[in-house]
């Protein structure tokens, strides 16, 4: 990895956070007793191409002070305290550098939401400690399902890049999930209230349930992000989303590697404005709007959003939309839900690759009810209007073949303006069958079918 080589005289203050200064003085004496150079990184030049977001995206100022963050670097020892110095040293103006070549552990749950205006240059790797019952009685919790956090990352302004490395020691909480699915597994990047944001080039690896949980956040970016994480013995890595959006709006996710097991991103209840590029997804659940409508009482929201050129590989799905019906209904021991309402408005799928996927679309408004007549009998109340799927190419799998797909309403009164043109994908025999009920089937660029293998 290069970094920019400029001398410390050139910045216009530099600030050594207090535990960080013996070390970072030992460094230099060590170089001869010379000015130590600036091991920042080079700030990513970030652009939103080729389409644009509903806002611009945030553009950060330059810092005037650095922080070093020192650690014990053995891979066991908490460096928690060393963390929060550094970044509250360095907080309003300033740049903080976990610094190449030098592991940090975090053994402490951390609230993060007091940033502002700081760089945050993650060069090195980064990994919580695998202490199953310390985390299970102090991550943060999230009022949505099951979600809980390692930290909390909030505040307005903050720039994270580097091109290091994030460890959330994934595998104890795979085979403990195993045994015991009331687990409460932690988020690896857990998001609430962060605005005018950017977070670029890190590695994200091993993280016990979703990458992201992005909740009452605005005009954050994603970009470059490299995720994986798959198990290494007979339990696999469940719940491993990409990114999962709550409450938050202005969210771009884009140019990004996704290896996981479950939705590549997904758009939960009040996610608008949102804009998803150029992503490469292997081994997911697909792009996901949803699942919707899980809690009675509750009005979801997803609106405005665009997927523009991703590539579904090994998936089960490429672009879905899932939604509880009007009835209870428990998809597992721990995902159980149903009639709640609300509205999916304004849609667009365009241009998806699909490689070995068992359903290249699916609408699915009876997710997490196996029967389909207990479905139609409580049809959902959530709407869901104005849906474009277009310029899909290739083939699925023969999971459910001869069809490629679905488009499933519980009732045709919720389910208006739903278009797939353009849909060049077939099954492995050849064929382009889909399960269509309560749609318009003249708008959909598939053979409608009345068999549907997506229920058991």
């Amino acid at each position: 990895m290069r970094f920019q080589l400029t001398s410390l005289l050139a910045l216009a203050t530099v600030s050594i956070a207090s535990p960080t200064w013996q070390a970072f003085e030992d460094w230099a004496k060590g170089a001869g007793g010379k000015s130590a150079p600036d091991h920042t990184s080079p700030r990513p030049s970030i652009s939103c191409h080729p389409k644009s977001p509903h806002v611009p995206p945030p553009s950060p100022p330059p810092r005037n002070k650095v922080c070093y963050v020192q650690s014990h670097n053995d891979g066991v020892t908490d460096d928690s305290t060393y963390i929060l110095s550094a970044l509250h040293s360095c907080n309003n103006g300033g740049h903080v550098v976990f610094r190449e070549g030098i592991k940090y552990t975090i053994g402490t749950a951390l609230d993060l939401t007091f940033l502002e205006h700081i760089d945050i240059d993650i060069q090195s790797y980064i990994q919580f400690t695998n202490d199953t019952t310390y985390w299970q009685a102090n991550s943060f919790r999230f009022i949505f399902q099951n979600v809980t956090s390692f930290f909390k990352l909030g505040g307005n302004d903050v720039n994270i890049y580097g091109g290091g490395t994030i460890d959330g020691n994934g595998q104890v909480w795979y085979d403990l999930y195993a045994s015991n699915i009331y687990t409460l597994r932690p988020v690896l990047i857990g998001i609430d209230g962060l605005h005018n944001s950017i977070l670029s080039n890190l590695v994200l690896r091993y993280s016990p349930e979703y990458y992201h949980f992005v909740a009452n956040a605005s005009n954050v970016v994603f970009d470059n992000i490299n995720i994986a994480g798959a198990s290494k013995s007979v339990n696999v890595a469940k719940n491993t989303d990409g990114w999962d959006t709550y409450r938050s709006t202005d969210i771009t996710i884009q140019n990004s590697v996704i290896n996981n097991g479950d939705d590549c991103v997904s758009f939960k209840p009040n996610s608008t404005n949102m804009l998803v590029q150029n992503l490469w997804c292997n081994g997911s659940h697909g792009i996901s709007v949803g699942s919707l409508g899980q809690y009675v009482g509750e009005y979801d929201i997803v609106e405005n959003i665009y997927v523009f050129n991703a590539s579904m590989h090994n998936t089960t799905d490429g672009a879905r939309i899932k939604v509880w019906p009007n009835t209870p209904s428990a998809l597992s021991g721990d995902l159980q839900g149903g009639g709640g309402s609300g509205k999916v408005n304004n849609i667009t799928y365009d241009t998806m690759l699909i490689d070995k996927v068992d359903y290249a679309i699916e609408v699915d408004q009876c997710y997490g009810q196996s029967n389909l007549t207990l479905c139609l009998e409580y049809p959902s109340p959530l709407t869901i209007t104005d849906i474009v799927f277009k310029n899909f190419n290739g083939k699925t799998t023969s999971k459910y073949q001869p069809e490629i797909g679905t488009f499933a309403c519980s009732s045709s009164a919720v389910c208006n303006n739903i278009v797939a043109s353009n849909i060049n994908v077939v099954s492995p025999n050849g064929t382009d069958l889909a399960y269509c009920l309560n749609v318009n089937e003249t708008a959909l660029d598939v053979t409608c079918s009345t068999l549907y293998k997506g229920f058991n």
